[in-house]
């Protein structure tokens, strides 16, 4: 499970050197950009189950529409996971430091 307090993404895009990914995943962009794109689907269902769970103990299950108000300890966990890098993001990040794990085309384990 990711601690997300310590991520250490960028919140924005920023350029990255494509020869440099696909050096990671032997020469192919396209297998790095895969392995990129499984490891985002990961983090981002992690996420949004880490963010149900929270949300989960502010649910309301009553139908009155005049009972519904607005807790700040759930307006500050919604912004918190606003101001996080997004799951591309730490995914690409885990992927340049060599922190995710893949077998290559060919059954042969690679550590990246």
């Amino acid at each position: 499970m990711i601690d997300f307090k310590r991520v250490k993404a960028p919140n924005n895009t920023i350029v990255r050197n494509t020869a440099m990914l696909a050096d990671k995943a032997d020469g192919n962009i396209y297998e790095a950009v895969a392995i990129i794109a499984k490891r985002a689907n990961q983090i981002s269902v992690e996420m949004k189950e880490e963010l149900s769970r929270k949300l989960q103990e502010f649910a309301s299950y009553t139908d009155n529409l005049e009972e519904i108000f607005e807790n700040r300890e759930q307006i500050e966990i919604s912004k918190f996971y606003e101001r996080i890098p997004k799951p591309a993001l730490i995914a690409t990040q885990e992927f340049e430091e060599g922190k995710i794990y893949f077998r290559g085309a060919l059954g042969d384990s690679k550590k990246s």
